[in-house]
């Protein structure tokens, strides 16, 4: 069983976060913060990929817009013709390929993957769906400046399967974690977070589609807020 932490029950709260007029309010590590506000400034991402890029395209979208003050500079996977890359470059960005083979040298691949992301210069690198674990040379270049999201309300239901594991043990209230990348598996610092109500005969799916929303929009408001923070 996953304990269930104080910061879950505080969340409880916030679970019909942005039903009413005002701007939904995201509980980030500083406090919670107002969100959906335009950004002048220009935050530099590299992003990650290894599926279908839904958490890019919220992104992309989002700049498109004016909504979100950061730019994608490149986009990376290490799987070759996927959706996510297409989506980039139908935005116009700039991508690679850099796949891992099976029995390779896996510090080669972590120190060449380091050196194609660093030569973009990012601010910021988000892994979106990123499938591979990145090792000590990318952690050490890119130190607390790496971000993932993850489908529960850390610590609670780290792993693979956390929308699953949220449900088999019967909270009320999940959510959506923007949290850095160590090497751990989701253990790094929770950056921000979002609640989610579990409903009366949700499914994994169904639960899932409901938190992809809110991870979405969460992303986007932490990258304006991580944006406004380096401006300061």
């Amino acid at each position: 069983m996953h304990p269930i932490p104080r910061r879950c029950q505080q969340l409880c709260t916030l679970a019909r976060a942005g039903t009413g007029t005002s701007p939904p309010r995201v509980r980030f590590g500083g406090g919670p913060v107002a969100v959906g506000r335009v950004l002048a400034v220009t935050f530099r991402l590299a992003v990650l990929v290894s599926g279908s890029g839904t958490l890019l395209q919220a992104l992309l979208d989002a700049i498109a817009a004016g909504e979100c003050a950061g730019e994608v500079v490149v986009v990376g996977s290490d799987r070759a013709g996927i959706e996510g890359l297409a989506r980039a470059e139908r935005a116009g960005v700039p991508t690679f390929t850099h796949p891992y083979a099976k029995g390779s040298d896996r510090a080669a691949w972590d120190q060449q993957l380091t050196a194609l992301i660093a030569a973009h210069e990012p601010d910021l690198v988000v892994s979106a769906g990123f499938m591979k674990l990145v090792g000590p040379a990318f952690l050490d270049r890119f130190a607390g400046a790496m971000i993932n999201t993850h489908p529960a309300l850390l610590p609670s239901f780290p792993g693979m399967h956390g929308v699953r594991d949220a449900l088999a043990y019967g909270v009320k209230v999940t959510g959506a974690t923007v949290f850095t990348v160590d090497a751990g598996v989701d253990t790094g610092r929770i950056l921000a977070q979002a609640p989610v109500e579990v409903h009366p005969g949700d499914t994994e799916e169904s639960l899932h589609e409901r938190i992809k929303v809110a991870e979405r929009r969460l992303l986007i408001d932490t990258v304006n807020h991580l944006a406004t923070k380096e401006q300061q």
